[in-house]
């Protein structure tokens, strides 16, 4: 009984879904028709064969996920180095950091839209105060950079969030191995090294595995400042699914993109629990 809460949850919200994502994936379902045909395999071998925006999709999925997961986990763990200790400072700098988490993804875009404007934004605005103009330009409206930028803006929103676990995860180490260190004579890169990595292991796969999951999933960040534009170069899985879906009303194929897309979360998440597990070995 007292499984059954969570596992009517489960059923509903979960398991009913992606058995119907499932089996729409199979058929050239519209979305608004009744009526609709079994294709099979159909929708599957025309994403993987013969859909040049879905492997743009993939590729810029995986560079924006990358890129935030790289810079995101490096920022938010020297930060939280920086302020683990519970002084007065340290927590009004880490309640700082933690705002833009609380702050709704459309909100944060439309800031950023006009911190990107090439010609009123603040970035260009900066960088020509600075001394370099040359490097001012449209942070979203190039195609060679626009995911990168948007990388930034979601690694910028998210890092206090990551700090938290850090922290949390740096504060549960016992002082008295450091002290220990200490005593050796270990310097702070040794102490780094050989205690507060290792034993970070736990918030580090916690932060990897959600950051993963997180970017891959990203989407009102994405709609709201380029809509997947322009010319594809910012459209990712999530954002490629719902254009299939609510503007081309290919409701058969979306969930066929949307089963294939929660394969690769699955196979990324497990291959990051593997590598971390390798590496606490």
């Amino acid at each position: 009984m007292f499984l059954l809460p969570g596992f009517v949850i489960y059923t509903v919200f979960f398991a009913l879904p992606t058995l119907s994502a499932l089996f729409l994936s199979t058929t050239d379902w519209n979305g608004l028709s009744s009526q609709f045909s079994f294709v099979g395999f159909q929708n599957f071998k025309e994403i993987l064969t013969n859909d040049a925006i879905f492997t743009q999709s993939l590729t810029n999925n995986l560079k924006f996920t990358i890129g935030v997961l790289i810079f995101q986990t490096l920022l938010s763990l020297g930060f939280a180095l920086l302020l683990y200790r519970n002084s007065a400072w340290n927590t009004f700098y880490r309640s700082l950091f933690f705002v833009p988490t609380i702050i709704s993804s459309v909100s944060i875009a439309f800031t950023w839209n006009f911190m990107y404007d090439p010609n009123i934004g603040g970035v260009n605005l900066f960088l020509s105060k600075i001394g370099l103009e040359h490097w001012t330009q449209s942070w979203i409206g190039n195609g060679h950079i626009a995911i990168y930028s948007l990388a930034f803006v979601q690694f910028w929103a998210h890092t206090g969030q990551m700090l938290i676990i850090f922290v949390a995860g740096i504060q549960a180490i016992p002082s008295e191995l450091y002290e220990a260190a200490s005593i050796d004579g270990a310097t702070r890169w040794q102490k780094f090294k050989r205690i507060t990595w290792p034993l970070l292991a736990p918030a580090t796969t916690m932060v990897v595995a959600y950051t993963t999951i997180q970017s891959f999933k990203a989407f009102d960040l994405i709609i709201a400042m380029t809509n997947g534009g322009p010319s594809n170069s910012t459209e990712i899985l999530s954002t490629l699914l719902y254009h299939e879906a609510f503007i081309n009303f290919r409701f058969g194929y979306a969930s066929a993109i949307s089963v294939v897309f929660m394969i690769v979360i699955a196979l990324l998440t497990f291959l990051q629990f593997r590598v971390l597990r390798l590496t606490k070995m």
